[in-house]
């Protein structure tokens, strides 16, 4: 059996995007990922304002049929008194986003801070520009701007040497854009903080142990899988990025053994993952391949994206082929999980992929609207070298197939 390309997407956050519908098709992909960015308060969303933005897609003749995310409210993280409302809200948004034809729904279960760079414009030798997580800078804000509660004890010695002196060496403008980054919020992120009331979000926290969070959210899928089951949606949790611990915060998605968690409450199909290369690459301990190979049945959309990762902790987006990812070799793992579904009769063999992020390249550098991650170019050039992967090793298979 031959193996073919995934089906290619790309993210658009919605009628404000700089990035238009028509830009999207010129990339030459058939399907956008969006949501209702508007909405980030943790009520449901209504049939009509669904129905609003894919009337949009559709006349585009892009399709809609992946939503991220949907944002889970923070009381449902933290077990708080409200936590039966908002769950009993996210199931209504199931319920509305399968009315409307939206079958896959992507969310992440990040406590506090979701997908944190230090640097939105770190200069690259091809003279564009890359998001960067700078584990020093990031140390010398939490410890000695921040200066959260029981600070040092995440912290070792040499590496808070490493901060304090990381520090002497920053000006009031670079600790100002370094907080701006990380608490002010990115778009369509569901929070937006200052420094006191980012204090305020991490003392909610206060305590909770890994065990909990992942109690928490076993809670929330008990609840949820049941009513995406009955209406056909797909469930795939997003990776934690970057998938280890910040401001003293439990991360419960950041490797195999936490997924392998996961898929066990409750234990369904519609129980899935969305496979974030970037994400689960920022750990040397991750193997992607073995983890597709795994995970391969339960994942149901693709972010492919690559990282460097760096001695110190650090890591950059790195170009799409490039980086500390094997990314032909991930991409072929995927195509292989495609070809055993078709050969299973799976109706959802065919994966949703997106290139995820990309470099600030060309005209897009001197815009003044740019969702960091998100310009256009980059992502294209993006897309189109997963693209020539993809058909690439489409066609060595069938040829293989035929001389066989």
């Amino acid at each position: 059996m031959d193996m073919e390309p995934m089906r290619e997407t790309l993210r658009w956050y919605g009628p404000d995007d700089p990035v238009s519908l028509d830009n999207v098709k010129q990339a030459g992909a058939t399907e956008v990922v969006s949501a209702l960015h508007h909405i980030y308060d943790g009520s449901a969303w209504s049939d009509a304002e669904i129905a609003a933005q894919k009337a949009l897609v559709d006349a585009s003749g892009l399709a809609w049929r992946i939503v991220e995310s949907v944002p889970v409210h923070n009381e449902i993280k933290i077990a708080g008194p409200g936590r039966a409302r908002y769950i009993g809200w996210y199931k209504d948004s199931i319920r509305a986003l399968a009315r409307q034809g939206i079958k896959t729904l992507c969310y992440n279960f990040m406590p506090v801070v979701d997908w944190t760079r230090t640097d939105l414009r770190y200069l690259m030798p091809s003279t564009g520009y890359a998001l960067r997580f700078d584990a020093v800078d990031f140390a010398a804000y939490d410890l000695f701007v921040l200066k959260r509660p029981r600070v040092t004890q995440d912290y070792s010695a040499a590496q808070i040497a490493a901060a304090e002196a990381r520090l002497k060496h920053l000006t009031e403008d670079d600790i100002a854009r370094i907080e701006r980054i990380l608490i002010a919020g990115l778009p369509a992120s569901e929070r937006k903080f200052d420094r006191a009331s980012f204090l305020d979000a991490l003392l909610e926290y206060e305590g909770m142990s890994g065990d909990d969070l992942r109690a928490n959210l076993a809670h929330f899928l008990h609840e949820i899988v049941p009513v995406a089951e009955d209406v056909g949606i797909k469930l795939c949790i997003h990776p934690d990025d970057p998938p280890f611990s910040l401001y003293g915060l439990p991360r419960v998605v950041s490797t195999a053994a936490d997924i392998r968690s996961i898929f066990a409450a409750p234990d369904s199909m519609t129980n899935g993952l969305t496979f974030c290369t970037g994400s689960f690459g920022v750990r040397a301990d991750n193997d992607l391949v073995a983890m597709v190979r795994e995970f391969g049945p339960r994942i149901h959309f693709v972010h492919l994206r690559n990282v460097t990762r760096e001695p110190d902790g650090s890591f950059h987006e790195a170009d799409h082929l490039g980086g500390s990812t094997n990314m032909p070799a991930v991409v072929i793992a995927l195509m292989r999980e495609q070809q055993r579904r078709k050969a299973e009769g799976r109706a959802d063999w065919h994966l949703p992929m997106r290139p995820d992020h990309g470099h600030l390249l060309a005209d897009d550098i001197g815009k003044t609207r740019i969702n960091p991650g998100y310009s256009l170019i980059g992502r294209l050039k993006g897309l189109a070298e997963l693209r020539g992967v993809m058909h690439g090793v489409a066609a060595m298979n069938a040829k293989q197939n035929q001389e066989s």
